[in-house]
């Protein structure tokens, strides 16, 4: 199984690479072209904070924006997206997604947040969620399990046909999907709660994956 991810050529995102190669499937490097009808699903990784230009603000807290990624990541969400694909997205993925279907995002979250990289520990932090009953992720882990967080932005007013899957604590959507049932996304890293980065604080990111790629395999049929 082949999956999209769309990053340039010298950028490194191994965790999203050994996460896919451990569950059987194969991340390759996709560039603005890029031909969905080759793969089976498209993973948006995450990444620096997305431009507020794109969703028609201007600067205020948003650091370290990079709108050739931008420009290269919306590109390509839009050529799988009216390909049918399957699309996953993970942290400024998930953030990404929002913008593309016309949402706005929270530019930086209110001081005292639970979704900083925790500087001390120097990993993510971990803190609780609630999943939407019926919902996807309520159907994979329960109504409500931690996940880690490692971002400063989020999720703000939603995008033409998202619905939110899960909260945390403070009201952060930190999962929703697409009412095409083809787009899905997360605010949490699975890939870094999984495998060699298992972690007993929260739970096991490989399940959110293996879904993902079942849901490829069954819509690439």
């Amino acid at each position: 199984m082949k999956i999209a991810i769309p990053i340039p050529p010298e950028d490194r995102y191994p965790n999203y690479f050994a996460a896919l190669s451990a569950l059987g499937a194969e991340g390759i490097k996709a560039p603005r072209d890029v031909d969905p009808a080759a793969f089976d699903g498209l993973l948006l990784p995450g990444g620096d904070d997305v431009d507020p230009s794109n969703y028609g603000q201007e600067m205020a807290g948003a650091v370290d924006t990079d709108p050739a990624l931008d420009e290269l990541q919306l590109a390509v969400i839009d050529r799988f997206f009216k390909a049918g694909k399957m699309i996953f997205g993970i942290c400024r993925g998930h953030q990404l997604l929002n913008v593309y279907f016309g949402g706005t995002l929270i530019q930086d979250l209110p001081n005292g947040r639970i979704h900083d990289w925790d500087q001390g520990q120097s990993v993510d932090k971990a803190h609780g969620t609630a999943a939407l009953s019926g919902s996807w992720l309520e159907k994979l882990y329960g109504p409500a399990f931690p996940t880690n967080s490692a971002h400063h932005q989020a999720v703000d007013r939603l995008g033409k046909g998202l619905i939110v899957d899960q909260r945390a604590g403070d009201g952060v959507i930190e999962g929703m999907h697409h009412e095409s049932g083809r787009v899905f996304s997360v605010q949490w890293h699975p890939e870094r709660m999984c495998f060699g980065h298992a972690r007993p604080d929260t739970v096991d990111g490989a399940v959110a994956l293996r879904w993902f790629l079942t849901q490829c395999e069954k819509h690439s049929l």
